[in-house]
């Protein structure tokens, strides 16, 4: 049996159309067509992706002399005593859902960075303006603070959720099917100029946020004015963070697929003990900002907080390495 007979074999037997197999493998329903119709035939990549997703070996699908009753099937994904083994559908599915959890993580990484910047505005625009009053100004600034804030954790735990199926391949560790890395490296080239562009641009747009801020002080403009250019810098921010973040969760996934990180269990532990530092510290410092802005009303100055917390973060993460790494010698 040809390999455009065995196709057609294993897709009717999986109870599936050629518009459900072309949905699977990324491809045309006409590519399909062509292919069990023996008019062309699919690369080495596809021909290992239909061999897992039809649970059959490549050796099945290629030699015509081994018949249906004849093939070995697909090995577990999952051996007794060993790792799991990520298949290049799984791999595509995480990747594919990395995506899309990157751009809901770095969108609600900017609404918390915004949440801020109209209490900001209105709050100044009142002091200093008369244009509305110092009521009306709390209650929309405050209204929109918390509401940006719960949107943004909304958007996390949506993010947690839609993840935590692929938790296990963090805690026990994988390995990948054959051509798995490959593909994961040729997407990985494929995105490096974005990555590149991205985290250059969103680190100059953090930089540049508080020139406009800092050059208005300098020509001694009115308070109304000053207030209008610091709350221009949260956005400027945001936009900076957004993109950094977004290009780097999906580096991230790219890196931990191919096993470029240590996946020991030493180090898993190390890192889950990081993040809880992490989660705490970031915590203190969103309680600091907080109760110093509102004690003071100051929130032209308080903004302070997060640079200065962004030093402390990089030498509490070293001290804590440092220790950490000293207690393991010992």
């Amino acid at each position: 049996m040809i390999l455009a007979d065995k196709i057609i074999n294993e897709r009717k037997k999986n109870g599936w159309s050629q518009e459900d197999l072309a949905e699977k493998l990324s491809v045309s329903r006409q590519a399909i067509s062509k292919w069990e119709s023996a008019q062309a035939t699919p690369d080495l990549s596809k021909v290992i992706l239909l061999a897992e997703l039809f649970g059959v070996s490549t050796d099945y699908l290629l030699k015509d002399e081994i018949e249906p009753e004849d093939a070995a099937p697909l090995k577990e994904t999952t051996e007794p005593g060993g790792k799991r083994v990520v298949t290049m559908e799984e791999a595509n599915d995480y990747l594919s859902t990395q995506r899309q959890s990157a751009r809901t993580v770095a969108l609600g990484v900017l609404l918390c960075v915004l949440c801020p910047a109209l209490l900001i505005l209105l709050g100044g625009l009142a002091e200093y303006g008369g244009s509305i009053s110092e009521g009306v100004a709390t209650a929309v600034g405050m209204t929109a603070l918390f509401g940006l804030v719960a949107i943004g954790v909304a958007l996390f735990i949506v993010t947690g959720i839609r993840t935590s199926r692929f938790n296990v391949w963090h805690t026990e560790g994988f390995e990948t099917a054959y051509g798995v890395s490959g593909m994961v490296k040729e997407k990985r080239r494929a995105h490096e100029h974005a990555y590149t562009v991205c985290l250059t641009l969103g680190i100059v747009l953090c930089i540049l946020a508080v020139l406009p801020l800092i050059v208005a002080g300098a020509m001694g403009v009115s308070d109304r004015i000053l207030t209008v250019f610091l709350s221009m810098m949260f956005p400027i921010i945001g936009i900076g963070v957004y993109l950094i973040v977004r290009v780097g969760v999906v580096r991230g996934s790219f890196t931990f697929l191919l096993n470029e990180i240590d996946a020991s269990p030493e180090t898993r532990k190390k890192n889950k003990t990081e993040e809880t530092i992490s989660s705490v510290y970031w915590c203190v410092a969103v309680a600091i900002y907080l109760t110093w802005s509102f004690l003071t009303n100051d929130w032209g100055r308080t903004w302070i907080v997060w640079p200065i917390a962004g030093v402390l973060f990089g030498a509490v993460t070293a001290i804590w390495r440092l220790v950490s790494g000293s207690r393991d010698e010992n």
